[in-house]
C-alpha cells in the first residue's frame, strides 16, 4: 500500500528510488515503451489488475533472449512466473506498450520495483515490422533450472499473445509449455 502511495507522487517516487540507489530519468509525462512478455500481455492483468492505460500497443520481440520460467511463484514450489535470459540463438515475443514515465513508476509499484525481485532492463526490441524500439522490461535473477508456470498463469500468456496477434510460431511455442501439477 505504501509503495502505491509513493507511486502517486512524482517527487516521492524519485526520493524512494534514490534511497535504493536508483534514479528516475525524465519527466512524468515523457512517453516510453514497455515490453511485456509475461502476464502483462493479457488485458485482464495489465489494464484491469494493474490499472494501466497504454497510449498505444504493438507486437514486438526481443532478439537474443529466451523465455524462462525460473522464478519462484505462488504457491511456492508449484508455479514459476516468466523471466528472460540472454541467449544469442533465441527470441522472445511480447507486447510493446507505450506508457508514460509516471505509468512506469505505477507499474513498478505493482511489480515490486525497486526491490529484490525484478529490476529494469533498458533494451532495444523490434516491432513486428523489424523496426527498432527502445524500451524497458523487467528481468530478475532466476534459478539455474526452470520450473513450470501454473495453468492460470500460462493461460494469461497464451490468451494475451493471441489477443495481441503475436506470430503463430510463438503461439505454438506457448502451447508446448507444460503447466505445473496442482496438488
Amino acid at each position: 500500500m505504501l509503495r502505491r502511495a509513493i507511486a502517486r507522487r512524482w517527487w516521492l517516487s524519485k526520493l524512494h528510488y534514490l534511497l535504493r540507489g536508483l534514479r528516475i530519468e525524465g519527466r512524468p509525462g515523457d512517453r516510453i515503451w514497455y515490453f511485456a512478455f509475461g502476464a502483462n500481455m493479457h488485458d485482464g492483468a495489465f489494464r484491469e489488475r494493474r490499472q494501466m492505460r497504454p497510449l498505444a500497443w504493438r507486437p514486438g520481440r526481443l532478439p537474443s533472449y529466451r523465455l524462462r520460467f525460473n522464478l519462484e511463484g505462488r504457491p511456492k514450489g508449484r508455479a514459476a512466473p516468466a523471466n528472460i535470459a540472454r541467449d544469442p540463438d533465441a527470441e522472445v515475443w511480447g507486447v510493446l506498450y507505450e506508457i508514460t514515465r509516471r505509468d512506469l513508476v505505477w507499474l513498478d509499484s505493482t511489480e515490486g520495483v525497486p526491490g529484490q525481485r525484478y529490476r529494469h532492463l533498458w533494451i532495444e526490441a523490434e516491432d513486428a515490422n523489424g523496426q527498432p524500439v527502445p524500451c524497458v522490461t523487467y528481468v530478475a535473477e532466476g534459478r539455474e533450472t526452470d520450473g513450470r508456470p501454473s495453468l492460470r498463469y500460462l493461460t494469461l500468456l497464451r490468451e494475451g499473445a493471441r489477443a495481441h496477434g503475436l506470430p503463430e510460431q510463438w503461439l505454438r511455442f506457448l502451447d508446448t509449455v507444460n503447466p505445473a501439477e496442482c496438488a
